[in-house]
């Protein structure tokens, strides 16, 4: 008998495709990773991944767990153990306490905090707030949920403030969405625009959700309370979210948490069960162990290494300084005649790989450069591209 030829399926996949995965885009940081993976020696200023190793006690945490079978599912709301470190460290900074209405939820990765957060508030034609420039997950939360994401412009300073936001809201509004420190401009917002933020979204009925993901890296013109200012000090209707992965270098195990009303976190725990299940259970138990990690040596680190980016930057364009994160949103000279796309690839081709500002934003006059880099290859960085904004 002959081979049986293999058979051929007439399925058409892109006609059964729904509108929810038509309306997204893949990131266009992921593109610029991609292409740095496939070059000669990069100068990677892209990605804002930590260039520094997982803390020893972490390390050895995770190792104790796996040795001692802790690998089995967690119940979703997470292991006892690391959430009574979270909540030892809610009080101890923020004054938040268990109770019956304030709780947490252990999540894969702040952004799995948020989808959960988005998929129990959104529905078809909800509106999200958030800033404008915004992390790449937050237009895509809307069009994952059905409802509309509503940019606010925040330039030049990039601060989210409650004047701004104040006109967008409508009926429709169920979630404002802030970033501080921001990703991807370093801005940190005072206290008291913490402060005017949470009271002008309690006022009108609204959601605030403070994305606190670089807490740990606050620089030290803009701590207050000896830390990142948060809208938490001053009301519990705040969703907080908060993770392990950029302060301690540990993006790929996936651990975030969100803290805020019992009632939205016990619907957020529902969807967790159906979805992500449960956070990694023996990195759970490794990051007990982060809250005695001191940062104070790193963050100063980085401190330094913003200070260069602003020296490079001065005499030739303009940049907001960062006073947290681990990013620049540098502007394209104007008088330079090229957008910030054009000029991406301009340095991409003397192998600087950086991320042009309208993947972050309606705007592309600016780019995102990440200092999370050893500073000899950010010393090289630095000098192609103020090379690139000189007049020939």
């Amino acid at each position: 008998m002959p081979a049986a030829s293999p058979l051929r399926s007439p399925l058409n996949i892109e006609s059964l495709l729904c509108e929810r995965v038509r309306s997204i885009d893949a990131s266009g940081i992921r593109r610029v990773f991609d292409l740095g993976s496939r070059m000669r020696d990069p100068i990677n200023l892209s990605i804002g991944q930590p260039d520094f190793p997982v803390p020893e006690a972490l390390k050895a945490a995770a190792v104790r767990a796996i040795q001692s079978d802790r690998n089995g599912y967690s119940v979703t709301q997470g292991v006892p153990e690391l959430r009574a470190a979270i909540w030892q460290r809610l009080e101890s900074t923020i004054g938040w306490v268990p109770s019956t209405e304030l709780d947490l939820l252990v999540t894969s990765g702040t952004s799995g905090a948020l989808l959960l957060a988005a998929m129990a508030l959104l529905g078809p034609g909800d509106e999200i707030v958030f800033p404008d420039p915004w992390f790449v997950l937050y237009p895509q939360l809307a069009r994952i949920c059905g409802a509309r994401g509503v940019p606010c412009d925040t330039y030049p300073d990039f601060r989210m403030t409650a004047a701004r936001v104040a006109p967008l809201l409508t009926p429709r509004t169920k979630i404002v969405l802030s970033c501080s420190p921001s990703n991807p401009c370093g801005t940190v917002l005072s206290q008291q625009d913490c402060d005017e933020l949470a009271a002008l979204c309690a006022q009108r009925g609204v959601l605030l959700i403070s994305d606190e993901i670089y807490d740990g890296f606050t620089f030290a013109e803009a701590q207050d309370h000896g830390g990142c200012p948060t809208p938490t000090r001053s009301s519990r209707d705040v969703l907080l979210v908060r993770g392990f992965g950029k302060n301690y270098g540990c993006t790929g195990w996936r651990l975030g948490y969100a803290a805020g009303p019992t009632a939205l976190i016990q619907q957020m725990a529902k969807l967790q069960q159906y979805t992500f299940v449960c956070a990694p259970t023996p990195l759970q138990l490794a990051a007990v162990e982060s809250f005695g990690v001191d940062l104070t040596e790193t963050v100063q680190r980085y401190q330094r290494r913003r200070d260069m980016v602003m020296e490079a930057f001065r005499s030739v364009t303009n940049v907001t300084a960062p006073q947290g994160a681990f990013y620049a949103f540098v502007e394209v000279p104007p008088g330079l005649g090229v957008s910030a796309a054009e000029f991406v690839e301009r340095a991409i081709a003397k192998r600087v790989l950086i991320i042009p500002g309208g993947v972050f934003s309606s705007r592309d006059t600016h780019f995102r450069l990440s200092f999370a880099t050893p500073e000899a290859k950010l010393v090289e960085g630095l000098e192609i591209l103020v090379g690139l904004m000189k007049p020939a």
